[in-house]
């Protein structure tokens, strides 16, 4: 399997206008495609959708990504422009963890975490970063290494834990990295009470080249508290959204003859059936 992962972020009708946003914040990125329902960016050579399903999600902190800086310069850079209209909820400051960070969400609801340091120490200028809170509480650790035991090309790289005098329960992750199908990804428990949790709003693609691939990801994931919805979409059992994703949909979808059939074919389906939207 060589899947593609990337993350799809839920918009009313602003997708095109976010993606035109994140470019013109972030050096080297560009809009790939756009079509009314969907549009496609790149930041820093990192791919994202951006879906225009309407009013009923939004992004919020429980996924949030995490841009490595080289100096205060561009932090701030960085700061300035995501700061305008967004909501700050750390503000930039020196940390034990980073002697310049800040966390902030930007004015389409989606958060960002800034800091000063490494690019060696993480080899990825952006990572989403997953946020375990409320009822998902102390579930970090698990989600990690069930996500890097059920995606190929995927291993943990590292795993802080609270000790005893920061936090009585155990297990609690106070910070992780990992690698799914060689993207880093970043993990970590929030306590306290935060009043958000894993929605729609923040999904993960997979691309899948055959019926085969489709069908593993869909019953790894929808098992054991997992949840089936439609059009490709399900939720694992801690409650993250993926879109399992066949890779020919898109070409499919750019077909003008075949188009209008693909989208009535994939609309009444759950899990989808790769020969079927070929035959539609």
């Amino acid at each position: 399997m060589t899947n593609q992962i990337y993350p799809c972020l839920w918009f009313d009708g602003q997708a095109k206008a976010a993606a035109e946003f994140y470019c013109s914040v972030f050096p080297n990125s560009r809009v790939v495609s756009e079509t009314p329902m969907v549009t496609m960016w790149e930041l820093y050579g990192q791919k994202f959708m951006g879906l225009n399903g309407g009013p009923t999600f939004t992004p919020n902190p429980s996924v949030s990504f995490f841009i490595t800086c080289d100096t205060n310069e561009e932090v701030d850079s960085i700061w300035q422009r995501i700061n305008e209209g967004g909501k700050i909820m750390m503000p930039l400051d020196k940390y034990d963890w980073s002697e310049y960070y800040g966390f902030i969400q930007d004015k389409f609801g989606v958060s960002w975490q800034i800091f000063k340091g490494k690019y060696s120490d993480v080899n990825q200028k952006i990572v989403p970063c997953f946020l375990f809170t409320d009822h998902n509480f102390g579930k970090a650790k698990a989600a990690v290494e069930f996500y890097t035991k059920v995606i190929q090309n995927s291993k943990t790289e590292g795993i802080l834990l609270y000790d005893e005098n920061e936090m009585k329960e155990k297990n609690i992750v106070k910070h992780s990295q990992f690698l799914l199908n060689g993207n880093v990804f970043m993990a970590m428990d929030g306590a306290g009470q935060h009043n958000f949790e894993f929605t729609e709003g923040t999904s993960f693609v997979i691309n899948c080249d055959t019926q085969d691939q489709i069908d593993y990801y869909w019953d790894v994931f929808t098992k054991d508290g997992g949840q089936e919805s439609m059009c490709g979409w399900c939720k694992d059992k801690f409650g993250v959204s993926w879109q399992i994703v066949p890779s020919i949909l898109g070409k499919l979808m750019n077909d003008p003859e075949k188009m209008q059939n693909v989208v009535a074919a994939f609309m009444k389906m759950k899990k989808f059936d790769i020969q079927t939207l070929l035959s539609a």
